[in-house]
């Protein structure tokens, strides 16, 4: 009998006693055994410590401006697994993702596959089925043996690089940076978002004969009281709209974003040269990424974000800076294996309470509250405080004490951004 999507999904939690196992040869074997078809005409990879799915979006949104096919690939999900695998904007439905198992399940026999494998073949299956003109595939973890390095991407962009998931990918900037590279292509357009990449990056990218592209050296962006303009070193330059994307990196990301569009028509249109500055203004304006610096509304204002590390909330930081606000409520949930003191430190002062939230319920890898506890005091002793065993409870204490003309910002992980929206939605 045919599973349901949520058996399914169970399954294949269950089936691989590993959770993460990077390599490419058993994801890449069942892939040639369903035939290996290309899952778009041109395909974009998007890997990176932070801004990977802002930067999928920004791509998108352009591309379907311009009147283009379009299939977006991005994780993890926050309400639905049927997030991960968008197709002209829309998510895929739950019998087409049921039937996209079915046929990997088929194909693979005895070979083990994880969680994000199956999800990567599943979207790559059914991009492949709806003819696309283009694929937009984010990287889940790394790089060079991640699933989703198994297309030979025509472009690929390195948002930024910072230290994130060391047990997997290295003590410093320089082996991560190593190991995001791998996700280029001799001969290939290589964009680096990163305003001051590793050396590590840089090298493994011209070890491997790509493109590289730049910010700041070979395209800049400008910004000025009316808009802000791209520029690139071949002469085109356009005066653009802010991204309706919340926070300063944004214009980053869009830069990159733009940057990636500009060589794959370089290398073959698929926006006419006429059409391009349009689609760029319009897909800017359009774009919509939940859990980035989404604002739920209220008074207080209650804020949502996905930053989970360092590199994050130094952003988050930054945009703080910006805003007018009284007092600041932060909600705040980790997984074991994120670099909570550095996340603290980052936000200092600016946070007058903090709610700690436990997610030991909702993963095993999830921290206590009582361990968020430790680090702050180390991090921050003057820090004023309390401990909550989920984010739900954690997030009625900042309700309960926040004032009109204050703050409350939920953040650090995906498992906190989920529960507030869908307590919002429900």
């Amino acid at each position: 009998m045919t599973r349901t999507l949520a058996e399914w999904l169970a399954y294949q939690e269950h089936v691989n006693v590993h959770s993460i196992e990077l390599g490419l040869d058993r994801v890449r074997a069942v892939w040639q055994r369903m035939g290996a078809a290309a899952p778009a005409h041109r395909a974009i990879t998007v890997g990176g410590t932070n801004g990977k799915g802002s930067t999928v979006a920004l791509i998108e949104a352009m591309l379907m401006a311009a009147g283009l096919r379009v299939g977006s690939f991005t994780s993890p999900h926050l309400l639905d697994y049927n997030e991960r695998v968008r197709i002209d904007g829309a998510d895929v439905d739950d019998v087409s993702l049921v039937a996209a198992f079915e046929r990997i399940e088929t194909a693979r026999g005895d070979l083990p596959l994880t969680y994000f494998e199956f999800g990567t073949l599943a979207a790559l299956d059914l991009f492949a089925r709806a003819q696309l003109d283009v694929a937009i595939l984010e990287v889940g973890l790394g790089g060079r043996l991640d699933a989703v390095n198994i297309v030979d991407a025509d472009v690929a962009i390195i948002t930024t690089v910072d230290l994130d998931h060391l047990d997997w990918l290295g003590p410093d900037r320089d082996s991560i940076g190593r190991e995001k590279a791998g996700i280029a292509r001799a001969g290939r357009p290589a964009i680096v978002g990163e305003p001051d990449p590793p050396l590590g990056l840089l090298d493994a990218l011209a070890t491997r004969g790509a493109r590289v592209e730049r910010i700041g050296l070979d395209f800049r962006i400008e910004r000025h009281a009316s808009g802000w303009s791209w520029r690139h070193r071949d002469g085109m330059a356009m005066e653009l709209p802010d991204p309706a994307l919340a926070a300063p990196v944004q214009f980053a990301n869009a830069a990159a974003a733009i940057a990636a569009l500009h060589a794959l028509c370089a290398d073959g249109e698929p926006i006419a040269a006429r059409d391009f500055l349009a689609a760029v203004s319009t897909g800017l304006q359009a774009v919509r990424v939940p859990a980035r610096l989404q604002s739920l509304g209220g008074d207080p204002p209650l804020i949502v974000d996905v930053g989970h590390n360092p590199q994050a909330a130094r952003a988050l930081a930054e945009w703080l800076d910006a805003q007018p606000r009284g007092t600041l409520h932060a909600v705040y949930g980790a997984l074991a294996d994120k670099d909570v003191a550095g996340v603290m430190d980052a936000l200092g002062s600016r946070v007058g309470h903090w709610y700690l939230a436990g997610l030991e319920r909702d993963t095993p890898r999830g921290l206590s509250a009582a361990a968020l506890a430790t680090v702050l005091r180390q991090t921050l002793p003057q820090a004023s405080f309390d401990a909550h065993a989920d984010v739900a409870t954690a997030l009625a204490a900042a309700r309960a004490a926040a004032r009109p003309g204050e703050c409350i910002l939920a953040f650090g992980s995906f498992f906190v951004a989920s529960a507030v929206i869908a307590e919002r939605a429900g």
